[in-house]
């Protein structure tokens, strides 16, 4: 009976479609970059939510970390601990969970834990906050990486694009996206027990790299991103699928800073929060 109600869970049926490893693999560089700056020493026991296969748990461990990474997706758990093993990473274990309902993992449990446009996609936001205040030791560090709504740059140009060209969201839904929006992540922290002057905000840069041009780049999205892949499905439904691939292309070749036009360069602007527990 829980296989059943497993498998017909949508947001991890989203996030097993397709193969977002093809996605990371442009995230790498950016990834490490932001985990150097983020004070991990050897010895830090990390929490790292909505992990993927690994783009910043793998840097943590390589910081000498002991890392605990969790993802609802069975697929990118799998390509994560191969990555970990590939890299003679015993200090990272990558399992299979649920950031609204990080059931087996107990309280107080971590000096970090992170979340890089991870947590914010699962559908319970004030779950997951509770969730992540619970399993963080008193004094530990809350980190997460956020896209915002409404930003000019790639990411939410992305989720804009495909929102116009596809049927609206069904009643209830909450967008991941508000997880962007200061306000929205204040009442979240402070409703799971965190005083709000122990929360803050800054905006920074997370870099997207593919070696083929941004018109190749978008038929990866189109091919390999769960919610890409639902968008041209919805779009097609309505007859507006080559509207969305025309607005993509146009918006990926637009934003690209790569020297050449067959390589792919493209800066996105995200809110980084930082929560004292």
């Amino acid at each position: 009976m829980n296989a059943t109600v497993e498998t017909m869970n949508p947001n991890k049926a989203l996030w097993e479609k397709g193969d977002f490893t093809q996605i990371a693999e442009t995230m790498r560089e950016s990834g490490a970059e932001l985990v150097a700056k983020l004070g991990i020493t050897p010895g830090t026991k990390i929490l790292e939510l909505g992990c993927g296969d690994g783009t910043t748990a793998l840097p943590e461990a390589q910081l000498g970390a002991d890392v605990m990474g969790v993802d609802i997706a069975s697929n990118l758990v799998e390509a994560g601990n191969m990555r970990a093993l590939a890299a003679g990473l015993t200090n990272l274990k990558i399992q299979e969970g649920d950031a609204c309902n990080l059931e087996g993992i107990a309280d107080n449990s971590f000096d970090m834990v992170i979340s890089i446009f991870g947590a914010m996609f699962a559908p319970k936001p004030y779950d997951v906050a509770k969730e992540m205040v619970r399993v963080a030791k008193p004094g530990a560090t809350i980190i997460m990486g956020n896209w915002i709504p409404g930003d000019p740059t790639l990411v939410a140009q992305i989720l804009k694009i495909s929102a116009a060209n596809t049927p609206p969201p069904p009643a209830g839904f909450v967008s991941p996206m508000l997880w962007g929006v200061e306000d929205e992540v204040t009442k979240r922290f402070v409703e799971a027990g965190v005083t709000k002057e122990n929360i803050s905000f800054s905006k920074e840069t997370f870099t997207f790299n593919a070696a083929y041009s941004p018109t190749e780049y978008v038929d990866v999205f189109r091919t390999y991103y769960g919610p890409t892949m639902n968008a041209f499905a919805a779009a097609e439904d309505i007859g507006k699928a080559d509207v969305l691939q025309a607005e993509l292309v146009e918006l990926f070749n637009n934003q690209n800073k790569a020297a050449t036009n067959d390589t792919t360069s493209i800066p996105a602007t995200f809110l980084l929060v930082k929560v004292k527990v």
